[in-house]
């Protein structure tokens, strides 16, 4: 593959796939971030380590990585073995099965929280879930959550996410909801002062920060964070649907030292199919409890939590492959040492390009870019402090840099996440570095010689 591979060609038919979507689905995509406005979508029809073919016959490394959930890339032999093996036995069995305990003793044994464990069907029901537990265990009701933080598409979750964060980001949310949602930046005395006043059951947060780490947290957050929760009796919740199991084994959390009382995990914990999990220590899990012969407390005290895909075989298996290859610790070890690399060569480009301000950074699993916007990187691709405000990074690159962005890369074979973003698996190579590379100088030459970066 070269970077002129898609110049010559058409997309002929991704086009009449839109055309189609459009007369079913809601501006014709099934996820909002699939959505680019005038730039229509490519339509993917098979996928194959890091690559994926487009139904025009194009080829893009892979970025997106199953929104993240793809640790291993795409087709991972072990996974394809499994699941294939258990179709063929039951896609469903409407009971409890073996697949479902040992999927569990090995959340149990790498996430340092994990003393329970509850599956869900997908990363929005597992923060749901966490939340409830919290005002049950509590009695308290409000929950507080961080400015930028994404949390799913619940009700109570669209509070705070998209500035300005006075106004949700959805309509349709009922005013009583977001009365319980307290929205608090990233600083510990504002989080201090919240607490004092009593009523917060729990603190939820991104534990690299807001959207993935797009804004990362200041130094010693989590640690003051916990300290503060604990101290005010309120359970401290990490959302690590993103960043369980990719940054190691037991997540940021091993990483860190912190350990939460209740921990949220999807995408990577089902093995890249559908499924989630809510992991706890024991008294913050105890109201999923039955009590026999207590109806009591069955009926009024305990949360009730059915779910017809809940420890699903096919996400079980997957679930296990995935956890037993990811429990060496190898795959994030690779995906780290790969990412810098990429983030390294990307400032390179930019660095030739003269383009000051504008820089790639990350913490190795994850990139972000950033153009035009006036910060800088250490040369481990960490953001220097005081290189970017906040706000800076909220705003991320304007709409038509960003479209920009993705339609170049696209163009030249490279298929970045939301147009601004990159998940690492194990099945990039170096050669993919090198393409993504010098696809991306290619690309911001032409949105600078466009008059686009200001």
């Amino acid at each position: 593959m070269t970077t002129e591979t898609h110049e010559t060609l058409t997309n002929a038919n991704s086009h009449e796939l839109y055309r189609r979507a459009l007369q079913v689905f809601p501006s014709g995509v099934t996820h909002d971030h699939r959505y680019f406005g005038a730039l229509e979508p490519v339509y993917i029809d098979r996928a194959l380590g890091s690559r994926k073919w487009d139904v025009d016959g194009h080829e893009y490394i892979d970025y997106w990585m199953g929104h993240g959930a793809l640790l291993l890339g795409h087709s991972h032999p072990a996974i394809v073995e499994a699941v294939q093996r258990q179709a063929a036995l039951g896609t469903h069995f409407g009971a409890s099965h073996p697949l479902e305990v040992e999927w569990a003793e090995l959340i149990q044994r790498l996430v340092p929280s994990a003393e329970r464990i509850k599956f869900t069907g997908s990363g929005t029901e597992a923060t749901m879930m966490a939340v409830r537990l919290a005002r049950a265990c509590t009695g308290r009701q409000h929950m507080l959550k961080f400015e930028g933080h994404f949390h799913g598409w619940s009700d109570a979750m669209t509070a705070g996410f998209q500035a300005p964060f006075n106004v949700p980001s959805s309509v349709g949310v009922a005013d009583s909801v977001l009365e319980s949602v307290i929205v608090a930046p990233t600083d510990l005395a504002e989080v201090e002062r919240f607490l004092a006043e009593g009523d917060v059951a729990c603190v939820i947060i991104e534990p690299t920060g807001a959207s993935y780490g797009t804004i990362p947290l200041p130094e010693g957050f989590l640690k003051g964070l916990h300290d503060l929760t604990s101290r005010y009796g309120s359970l401290l919740i990490f959302d690590e649907i993103v960043t369980g199991f990719r940054y190691a084994p037991g997540g940021i959390q091993e990483v860190t030292g912190v350990i939460p009382d209740l921990t949220a995990l999807a995408k990577i914990v089902a093995g890249g199919l559908p499924g989630g999990a809510v992991a706890g220590k024991v008294d913050a899990m105890s109201a999923l409890e039955f009590r026999s012969n207590d109806p009591d407390w069955n009926r009024y005290h305990r949360i009730n939590h059915p779910g017809t895909f809940n420890a699903n075989p096919l996400s079980a298996v997957a679930g296990i492959a995935m956890l037993d290859i990811a429990s060496t610790g190898e795959p994030q070890k690779r995906i780290a040492g790969m990412g810098r690399k990429l983030v390294a060569e990307m400032n390179r480009a930019l660095r030739e390009l003269e383009l000051e301000g504008s820089c790639v950074y990350g913490d190795g699993p994850i990139f972000h870019v950033l153009l035009g916007r006036g910060a800088s990187t250490a040369p481990d691709g960490s953001l220097l402090p005081g290189s970017a405000d906040t706000l800076t990074l909220r705003q991320a690159n304007k709409p038509e840099v960003k479209a920009a962005l993705q339609s170049g890369m696209l163009k030249r074979g490279i298929d970045l996440l939301a147009g601004h973003a990159g998940m690492i698996a194990t099945t990039h190579t170096e050669d993919d570095i090198s393409l993504t590379a010098t696809a991306f100088q290619e690309t911001v030459r032409e949105i600078r010689n466009a008059g686009l970066l200001g």
